[in-house]
This record gives structure tokens, sequence and C-alpha cells, in this order.
């Protein structure tokens, strides 16, 4: 068996395509387009090029970008109130705190100062209760993403045995909520699940998020299992996943590459999200 590869990187220049023709529709009976503010603290470079790249894939959509960089020496103070300016601006849709914060600076309380309509990272306690209690709301971006390619590749969910690996609040976490939320019986497993493997082998349904690269291997995978790869990694061969693609390739039924699976996902549901916050913000149901 070789696994069908689920193209992220198509699927999300699909979306793109989508959401392109949608904003310009909404920017024409509003009056105004969709304004999405990121805001990066200090200079570090990974950052830098994630953030470039949301703003260049925001624009070329329709969404007006609201730009801000913050010195690495500002202060929690001098962020909040940047994020409070922010989020009383009306052509402000969504906000983005970009992560990691300089070294010093917690950053669970200044995400806690976007508002929830304004949460296009969907990463604040509001929006994980919202989440959690099945209501309407912005959804974390990579989770999202994921159950974006499973529907794209056609991977049913409902009535699915899924396995999450990995418990984090931005990935691990959400997803399980999401699965569920669509009818799979969901495990969450992580570092210290006893016989991993034999957890995984009963999952229809298997993404690794354990941030671990090379962890799940095909003896981890059940025989035309979907496989989504969260994981990414810079390695001196280049970047890799959680999963070791070339033998689990070989078992699985449907796999995402890294890069190329994933990753492109997650900057087109913050596109998506941010949209979602403009029709928020005129009173919309979402």
């Amino acid at each position: 068996m070789t696994a069908q590869v689920i193209d992220g990187a198509a699927i999300a220049a699909r979306l793109r395509e989508r959401l392109a023709d949608d904003i310009r529709a909404f920017t024409e009976a509003s009056g105004a387009a969709p304004g999405l503010a990121t805001v990066l603290v200090g200079e570090d470079p990974a950052s830098q090029v994630y953030v470039a790249s949301k703003r260049k894939q925001a624009a070329a959509v329709g969404i007006v970008d609201h730009h801000v960089h913050l010195d690495g020496g500002a202060s929690a103070a001098e962020i909040a109130e940047t994020i409070e300016r922010l989020a009383g601006d009306p052509a402000v849709s969504g906000i983005l705190l970009q992560l990691p914060l300089p070294e010093g600076l917690d950053a669970a309380p200044l995400i806690d100062l976007i508002p929830a309509a304004k949460d296009v990272d969907g990463l604040t306690t509001l929006s994980a209760g919202l989440l959690a209690r099945g209501k309407p709301g912005l959804r974390p971006c990579t989770p999202s993403g994921v159950i974006e390619l499973l529907d794209a590749a056609g991977v049913e969910i409902s009535g699915a045995r899924a396995v999450v690996v990995g418990r984090s609040e931005l990935v691990g976490a959400p997803l399980a909520q999401l699965l569920t939320q669509r009818d799979a019986t969901v495990t969450v497993a992580h570092s210290r699940t006893r016989d991993l493997a034999a957890v995984t082998r009963a999952a229809d349904i298997l993404v690794a998020a354990a941030g671990r690269p090379g962890l799940i291997t095909a003896e981890h995978v059940q025989p035309g299992a979907a496989v989504i790869d969260v994981g990414i990694h810079r390695t001196p061969d280049g970047l890799r996943g959680d999963v070791d693609y070339d033998g689990v390739a070989e078992v699985a039924g449907w796999i995402t590459p890294v890069p190329g699976g994933v990753g492109p996902m997650t900057i087109a549901m913050l596109l998506r999200n941010t949209l979602l916050a403009a029709r928020m913000q005129r009173g919309e149901a979402i």
C-alpha cells in the first residue's frame, strides 16, 4: 500500500481563492475590508519570516494590513497598550500576537487582552471556553486546518477512531475537541502514554503533534489510516515532521508531507478567521 498524499499547499491555495472572492463580496457589502493586526515583538528571525508570510498572504486576498513591530525591549505594559488600542480600533477585525515573545514576557495574560471576537488565533481563555462548550467562536488555526485537510481528502471523521499524539493548548487539546464535535471517538496520547504504538495502531485517524521528530513510525500505524503530521523540525537533512514519512507512507491510506501539509493550512485558516471575525463584528452569525 502506498498512501495518498494530502497536498496541503494545493488545498490551501484553493481555499485562498474562495476567500478572496468572499472578502471582495464582504468589502463591497460593508464598505470596508477586513483588517488583520499582527503584533511582532523583537527580532526573532523565524517570527519575522512567519509574520511576513502571514501579511503577504492576507494582502493577496484583500485583507488590510495593520502591522505593529515593537522593540525587543518592550515591556508587558507597552504590549498591553498596543493590544488594547487595536482592540478598540473598528478597522481591525483580528489581532494576532506572534509567539514566542522575548524571554521574560508572559504571553498568556497578554493574549487574554484580545477580545474573543478579534482572537483570530483562537488562543484566549474565552475562545477556549467557547470551543469547549461547542459555542460559536474563532477556532485555533492549526487544528482547524487539520479538519479541513481531512474533509478535503474525503476522510470520514464521524464514527472514526482518532488518536491525537500531543496535548498542547495550541494544537492537541483543541484538535481533540474539534474531532469529538465531529463525532469521532478520540484518544489523546502524550509523552507518558504507555505502549504508544498499541494506542496509535487502533486509530483510523492519527495526528502527530508531539514535537518529536520521527516519533511515529510504520509500527505505530494501522494499515489504511489517515496520518496527519503537525510537527516541523529543522535538521541537518532539511525539514522533517513527527512522522517517519517514508516508512509510514507504505502503510497509511493518507498522509501529509512536511513541508507542504499542515503548514500552509494554518495561515489559510488565519485568513478565514479574519473574515469570520469581520462578519461577527457586523453582527452576522458564523
